[in-house]
């Protein structure tokens, strides 16, 4: 037993983890993106000097793989994990199952301020080198990284950069896939008053060479049901400030316009709706522009995007 250490009685997960004097050696860092090939973890010392993938993969936790940052922690003998996944585990190494108490590996943490590395997002595209406690904050931010699925119907976990999710959309989801910068779209819907909350198909449109989503949906706006409508791009927020949209939709001699900027696919469905940042329709108003007897919604939206000179 290590000196002041003790066994723990019970971890909650078991790694197979080989121990080699005392440091873990660990696999190399998942990839981030289904698709994405797997880069050369070359690290680069400030003085220029390359290192082997071993200094990297010291760095790497044994538990989640990823990268670790202060507080590095270690247990008696050494073994090193980092601050999340000592939680995660109880304060039990799961190397060797000895208590690791508050023990930090400051020589680790030494030696990780004196690496550059590649970021994450390389095989993407970025071939920024950054130092070490610069990467993750750069990666987090990082204009190649990929894409969430901005399919709104459902919890999708599909990631990858726009030509992959335009495939997903059409092939997986079954989008509705329209060429053209002006649309005409009829949203049709049985028993309204009994729908608080309903999303349409998403509906995709090509146009200027970039793609944009027109999303449509039922929702409570505190206590008043609304309908909603909105564009967002597939794309980063600087490319998506250059174009413009606008939505109307009315009947008998009356009708609402909107006009506005798309939003970036990097801001979720559910933070744009939140924000009221598209066309807002009250039910009453909206089963109004659908004639008849109220009893079915039939709203008709039309609208175009133009790009921003």
């Amino acid at each position: 037993m290590a000196p002041g250490g003790s066994a723990c009685k019970e971890v909650v997960e078991s790694h197979s983890i080989i121990a080699d004097y005392g440091l873990a050696t660990m696999k190399a860092e998942t990839n981030t993106t289904s698709n994405a090939s797997k880069t050369t973890n070359t690290v680069i010392g400030k003085h220029g000097i390359s290192t082997t993938n071993g200094v990297h993969e010291l760095l790497e936790c044994p538990v989640c793989t990823s990268l670790m940052y202060p507080p590095i922690h270690q247990c008696p003998n050494g073994h090193t994990l980092c601050s999340n996944c000592k939680i995660r585990v109880h304060n039990c190494c799961p190397t060797c199952r000895y208590e690791l108490g508050n023990i930090r590996c400051l020589a680790l943490e030494k030696v990780a301020e004196s690496l550059d590395l590649p970021c994450r997002y390389q095989s993407l595209g970025c071939h920024d080198i950054f130092p070490y406690y610069s990467k993750l904050k750069h990666e987090q931010n990082c204009r190649f990284r990929p894409y969430n699925c901005p399919y709104a119907g459902s919890e999708c976990s599909v990631i990858g950069d726009i030509l992959t999710l335009v495939s997903h959309l059409k092939d997986d989801h079954k989008v509705d896939m329209h060429d053209g910068c002006t649309f005409n779209h009829r949203y049709v819907k049985s028993n309204p008053q009994e729908v608080e909350n309903a999303t349409w198909m998403l509906t995709v449109f090509n146009c200027f060479g970039r793609q944009f989503c027109l999303h449509f949906e039922a929702y409570q706006l505190g206590m008043a049901p609304v309908y909603m409508a909105f564009l967002r791009f597939i794309g980063d927020d600087n490319e998506a400030k250059k174009f413009s949209y606008s939505l109307e939709v009315g009947a008998n001699g009356r009708k609402l316009t909107w006009q506005g900027v798309p939003r970036s696919i990097r801001d979720s469905h559910r933070k744009v709706r939140d924000s009221q940042d598209g066309l807002i329709i009250h039910r009453d108003l909206a089963l109004f522009f659908s004639g008849g007897d109220r009893q079915e919604l039939k709203l008709r939206v039309t609208g175009r995007i133009w790009k921003e000179q």
